[in-house]
C-alpha cells in the first residue's frame, strides 16, 4: 500500500491539515461544548465559513499527493 497522500514531511501537507483540522473544529464548535472557546477563536480569525476551509485543506493535500 503506497501512501500517496500522507507526507508529514511536506508544509504544504501540514497547510493542509491545518486547515482541515481548522474547519472541523470551526464545525463541531456548536456540537461539542469544549471546542466552543476553539471555534470561537478560529471564527473570529478566519471569517471564512468551515466548509471553505475543509475544502481548501482537502485541496492542499490533494495537490500534494498528486505533486508526488
Amino acid at each position: 500500500m503506497t501512501r500517496k497522500y500522507f507526507k508529514p514531511r511536506s508544509l504544504t501537507w501540514w497547510t493542509g491539515f491545518a486547515a482541515l483540522l481548522a474547519g472541523a473544529v470551526v464545525a463541531a464548535g456548536g456540537e461539542i461544548p469544549s471546542l466552543k472557546p476553539a471555534a470561537n477563536i478560529l471564527s473570529a480569525m478566519t471569517d471564512v465559513p468551515p466548509a471553505v476551509m475543509i475544502s481548501f485543506g482537502l485541496g492542499l493535500i490533494g495537490l500534494r499527493g498528486k505533486d508526488g
